[in-house]
C-alpha cells in the first residue's frame, strides 16, 4: 500500500524528521521517543469540522485548551466522553463547564460515564473528521503519559524532570478503521449519556 500523504506531515515529530517508509495508512508513534504531545496538539489545532473522542487520563492543559477552542468554534462539532471515576479532575471540570456555557442545543456534548457494564471507560482515542484521521493507543493525556517535553534534537536533553510512561499512539488514515472507531465512540458516548440520565 502507498504511504498516506495525510500522515507524512507528522514526521516532523520524530527524531528522524520523517516517517519510516512502508507504513501504509497507519503509523505507530512511541512515547519517550517521538513528540506525541506535539502530534496531538498539531492534530487538534488543525481540525475544523468534527472531533469525536473518548479519553481516560485527561490531564493536559494545552490539549484541553485546544478542545475548548474547538467547542467555541460555531462551525465545529465536538463529542467527548470522559471516565466518571476521573470526572473530579481539574481539566475534566473545566471542559464540562465550557461545554455547558456553549449552545447545548447545537451539537457539542461532553459527558462522564462508565462502560456498559459499569467498569472504567478506558478508551484513549478519537476521530478527526475534517482531517480524515483517527488516533488511538495506550497514551493518556498527561505529562508522563505523553512524555511532554522530549527533545528530538540529537545531543540536546529533554526538559529537566522529563518522564515518560511506556505508551503508544497510532494515527490512522484508513477509512475502515476510522468508520469503525467513530461508530464505537458514538456507542460509548450514548451509554454515558444514558447513565447520566439515569436510564442505565
Amino acid at each position: 500500500m502507498t504511504d498516506d500523504p495525510k500522515l507524512e506531515v507528522l514526521g516532523q515529530f520524530t527524531p528522524e524528521g520523517k516517517l519510516t517508509s512502508g507504513y501504509g495508512s497507519h503509523y505507530l508513534f512511541l512515547v519517550g521517543r517521538d513528540d506525541t504531545h506535539g502530534i496531538m496538539h498539531y492534530l487538534l489545532t488543525n481540525e475544523t469540522l468534527e472531533h469525536d473522542f473518548n479519553m481516560y487520563g485527561y490531564d493536559d492543559q494545552q490539549l484541553n485548551d485546544d478542545i475548548v477552542t474547538q467547542i467555541k468554534n460555531p462551525d465545529m462539532r465536538v463529542q467527548g466522553t470522559l471516565d466518571k471515576v476521573q470526572g473530579g479532575g481539574v481539566h475534566e471540570k473545566a471542559i464540562l463547564e465550557v461545554d455547558e456555557t456553549n449552545d447545548p442545543e447545537f451539537s457539542n456534548d461532553i459527558v462522564l460515564g462508565d462502560s456498559a457494564t459499569h467498569q472504567i471507560s478506558h478508551t484513549k482515542g478519537g476521530v478527526l473528521v475534517g482531517l480524515g484521521l483517527a488516533y488511538e493507543g495506550s497514551m493518556n493525556w498527561s505529562g508522563s503519559g505523553e512524555g511532554t517535553g522530549i527533545s528530538l534534537i540529537p545531543g540536546v536533553n529533554s526538559i529537566k524532570g522529563f518522564k515518560n510512561q511506556n505508551n503508544t499512539l497510532v494515527v490512522s488514515a484508513n477509512p475502515v478503521f476510522i468508520a469503525r472507531f467513530k461508530a464505537r465512540l458514538a456507542v460509548e458516548h450514548q451509554i454515558a449519556l444514558n447513565q447520566q440520565k439515569g436510564s442505565q
